[in-house]
């Protein structure tokens, strides 16, 4: 797996700063058009709800000189390449596919398309005209493990999962790693749904970690059913990839937001200028990528070190992945004192001790 770089640059919304004249000329043209695939439908409230919101923010701030398109629904499968194929063939310059199963399709549409800019997120694969970007969501899950280690009665949390790949990975360890740094014998059972957006089987498994005994609940899929199934027993749980309190106003503790608005400015912006280049982004909490929704429905005390916790990531005390870590034979992979580095986060798939379940 390619070593991330680290991406450390604001792309909050709206501190991207555009060269004038590279907008006027493309406004005195034809839009640049722009296009983006999306895994799931752009009312998941989720994932591709906030990639779409994204989509509106770099439309917005460039008006005229941009023309944007999407596809939505479209599977990690086979078919997703004549998605990008016909996406290139229509004219657009700058093309991103938001899930991580299309990366090896786009690789094959950017060789035979070599003067069009692709970008894969959350994958690994590079060319000369295929970027890749990515946020550090494990950044965010350690701080939902830090509230569930804090409010669990039980110690015993369950976590939605969607499919086996690194980042889903990343996400259960730290969320544990995070419970265990207040309950340090905490534990968390998870379900593995083998799809990114299932309302059905999400909401089902939710409902099976419940009877397990797990009195916290979190996801990492698409939809909000596992928050509404939590919600409705009132379980503690928290939202995914955006705020997800309206669909549980009473027991949404916080949620991870994923910001791309930033992000699509900024390299959409390269693309008028013509400064594109590929890259490699990573960013989390410190380049505004990642933020926690509003800390509620927990005590007062639980908030302040939720934020805490942000804070110690964001200034690069808390690096989340830190030896000793054992896995869940018993054994140490990462000694102590020693950080994780990027290349071994971007492949892993050690699941550490205290984690109930296996991958495969």
């Amino acid at each position: 797996m390619m070593k991330r770089r680290s991406f450390n640059t604001n792309l909050a919304l709206g501190t991207a700063v555009l060269a004038a004249p590279a907008i006027v000329r493309a406004a005195a043209d034809k839009p640049v058009k722009i296009g983006f695939v999306y895994i799931g439908p752009v009312g998941d409230f989720g994932w591709t709800y906030q990639h779409n919101i994204g989509r509106l923010q770099a439309a917005k701030h460039f008006g005229k000189a941009i023309e944007t398109t999407y596809v939505a629904n479209v599977p990690e499968a086979p078919e997703c390449q004549s998605v990008f194929e016909d996406l290139a063939a229509k004219g657009n310059q700058l093309i991103f596919g938001t899930s991580f199963g299309y990366m090896n399709y786009m690789v094959k549409v950017a060789a035979q398309y070599p003067k069009i800019k692709f970008e894969s997120c959350t994958g690994y694969k590079q060319a000369a005209n295929l970027a890749t970007y990515d946020i550090r969501f494990y950044q965010g899950r350690y701080v939902q493990g830090v509230i569930a280690g804090k409010i669990s009665k039980t110690g015993v949390a369950g976590y939605v999962a969607s499919v086996p790949v690194p980042e889903v990975v990343q996400g259960m360890d730290a969320f544990l790693l995070g419970m265990r740094s207040v309950n340090p014998k905490a534990r968390l059972k998870f379900v593995m749904i083998d799809s990114w957006y299932d309302p059905g089987k999400e909401g089902d498994a939710a409902k099976a970690l419940i009877d397990q005994g797990c009195d916290v609940i979190t996801q990492h899929t698409d939809s909000p059913a596992p928050l509404q199934t939590a919600a409705a027993r009132h379980i503690p749980a928290f939202g995914e990839a955006t705020d997800m309190i309206k669909f549980a106003p009473h027991d949404q503790l916080t949620a991870i937001v994923n910001e791309w608005g930033g992000y699509y400015i900024q390299r959409i912006g390269e693309v008028l200028a013509g400064t594109w280049k590929t890259e490699n982004t990573w960013g989390g909490f410190h380049s505004g990528m990642l933020r926690m929704a509003p800390f509620r429905n927990m005590p007062h005390s639980t908030a302040e070190l939720a934020a805490r916790t942000v804070a110690s990531i964001k200034a690069g005390k808390n690096k989340v992945f830190v030896g000793p870590l054992t896995n869940q034979a018993g054994q140490v992979f990462l000694p102590a004192g020693k950080v994780m580095d990027d290349g071994t986060l971007s492949g892993l798939q050690t699941l550490v001790a205290g984690i109930q379940g296996k991958l495969a």
